[in-house]
């Protein structure tokens, strides 16, 4: 049998707009540190992958061309040419395919070239834990010729996050069972999301997949050729012309060779400022990160960014209070989501140092 060889890819072009004002355009989410560690969230995905991508020679990252001088920076020991760049954002489908056929190009045709795409702005708890799984996920998509995804196992009805439900078991070593996916259903409501928990035959979906370059390519071919033919004629000058669409939804829905590994390796996704309750230290009931004055305030988030101000929250609850920079934003807990929203509003104004 020949030699298993793993590349491990990191998809590093998104915004994180629901952590702003602290990510801007030129330094989103995954450029950020979170969890007070002194690396960022791209620096700890890398280090993560590093032992399995055999060092830096083996791992790659696509981002945008804006981002491109960060990862650089972020990521010194990188090679250059394993910086892959976006011309435009066009979604998850566009980047796996345009990086598969990268390592293809680069490595060959072999059966068991083995790639894996990972978002660089997760947080991971247990990274022993996550290599220990991932390394099984690599052996079983060389044994199956499929496509691996990690599920994790769900601690609450979410309904930010997609679902898998898992078929029948394929195969197990060691407590890691590989089971053959039925369906992949996105963010449902919250009734749905009990129901799904309660069957025991669920897990979240965490955007992480792990498959043979061969079959991506081929299953791209088959489902979504609109995606993969205007790359392999025209390489990334295609992009223009490539719909904005994510992997899930030009493939993962489709194919018939996805399988799940439902795991628990501490992951969260750090959707917005919320995830700071589950990251950091509380003080008295509140996350405080800076210099900042709490009295009688409870369940609030303060992040104060400027070293050389102070934060003053008194008598407040359920809040986010965030400064930065040139900005400050007050949020309850419950409204996050529409961080977003005001962002857009703020675009209408055309002030861009609101978000470079």
């Amino acid at each position: 049998m020949t030699e298993i060889r793993f590349v491990p890819i990191i998809l590093a072009g998104g915004k994180g707009e629901r952590f702003w004002p602290l990510s801007r355009l030129n330094r989103p989410k995954q450029f950020l540190c979170l969890d007070g560690s002194g690396n960022t969230l791209l620096q700890e995905t890398a280090q993560r992958l590093l032992s399995l991508a055999g060092g830096w020679e083996g791992l790659m990252v696509i981002t945008s061309e804006l981002l491109a001088e960060r990862v650089r920076q972020q990521l010194p020991h990188l090679p250059q040419d394993n910086i892959l760049l976006e011309p435009m954002g066009r979604d998850t489908a566009p980047a796996v395919a345009w990086a598969s056929l990268e390592v293809k190009r680069r490595y060959g045709d072999n059966p068991n070239l083995i790639v894996g795409f990972f978002p660089a702005d997760h947080h991971i708890g247990n990274p022993p834990q996550f290599t220990r799984i991932l390394q099984k996920a690599i052996h079983f998509a060389a044994a199956t010729q499929g496509i691996i995804t990690l599920g994790i196992q769900p601690h609450y009805p979410a309904t930010g996050y997609g679902y898998i439900e898992q078929g029948e078991p394929q195969c197990q070593e060691d407590d890691i069972i590989l089971y053959k996916v039925t369906r992949f259903t996105e963010k449902p409501n919250q009734e749905t999301a009990k129901q799904f928990i309660a069957t025991g035959k669920y897990s979240w979906n965490s955007g992480m997949f792990i498959f043979p370059v061969a079959v991506i390519l081929a299953e791209l071919e088959k489902h979504s050729p609109h995606i993969l033919l205007p790359l392999l004629k025209e390489g990334k000058s295609a992009y223009p012309q490539l719909p904005k669409i994510s992997i899930d939804y030009a493939l993962m829905e489709k194919t018939n060779l996805a399988y799940v590994i439902p795991a628990d390796f501490g992951w969260d996704d750090l959707g917005d400022w919320n995830a700071l309750d589950r990251l950091l230290q509380k003080q008295d009931g509140n996350v405080v990160v800076g210099n900042c004055l709490v009295t009688d305030t409870e369940n609030t988030i303060l992040y104060n960014h400027q070293p050389e101000e102070i934060v003053v929250a008194i008598g407040v609850k359920d809040l986010v209070i965030v400064r930065v920079e040139n900005a400050t934003l007050i949020v309850p807990k419950s409204e996050t989501q529409n961080i977003k929203k005001a962002l857009q509003l703020l675009q209408q104004r055309q002030d861009s140092n609101l978000f470079l």
